[in-house]
């Protein structure tokens, strides 16, 4: 779709943008160097390093288009500047599983941004997608493999994200 764009908070701009950065000005240069490096021993057919460093350039072209992509199609959404009773992107929601009496908090965020053990995870996630919407004291039902988990919204803030 060419003019889909990629919702992400602040943060997940700047750290997409220091990986593109880390990538033009020090794994590419590096991995120029190994290539040189190896193909100064001769033979490419039986050159392991120098096939290696040409996987490693791809990997890092691949990786590079994806992230000057996703810079230019970004929907900067900051959460620190929005405030609704719903939970939305950028939402940092509480809920309550009330199987377990646990509560987690989760911070919703673009996809590139997910990192679980922080407690952020995807807009497109399943427990956000159900979460969406939701108001304080709603319950939401999250469809699981191994069967359904019921979820309280205990509350909902948005805020900036350290």
């Amino acid at each position: 779709m060419a003019d889909e764009t990629y919702p992400m908070t602040p943060e997940g701009l700047r750290t997409l943008k220091a990986e593109l950065k880390q990538i033009r000005e020090i794994d590419r240069p590096h991995n120029v160097q190994e290539i040189e490096e190896a193909l100064e021993h001769g033979d490419l057919r039986e050159n392991a390093e120098y096939h290696a460093a040409k996987d490693r350039q791809a990997e890092l072209d691949a990786r590079m288009r994806f992230a000057e992509y996703r810079i230019s199609r970004s929907k900067v959404i900051d959460p620190s500047k929005m405030s609704s009773s719903k939970v939305a992107f950028g939402a940092t929601v509480t809920v309550l599983d009330m199987d377990t009496d646990k509560e987690d908090t989760y911070s919703i965020v673009g996809e590139h941004e997910f990192d679980v053990d922080r407690g952020r995870i995807s807009f497109k996630s399943p427990i956000a997608r159900v979460l969406m919407g939701k108001e304080e004291g709603d319950e939401a039902i999250l469809k699981l493999p191994r069967g359904d988990r019921e979820l309280e919204v205990v509350s909902i803030e948005y805020k900036a994200l350290e």
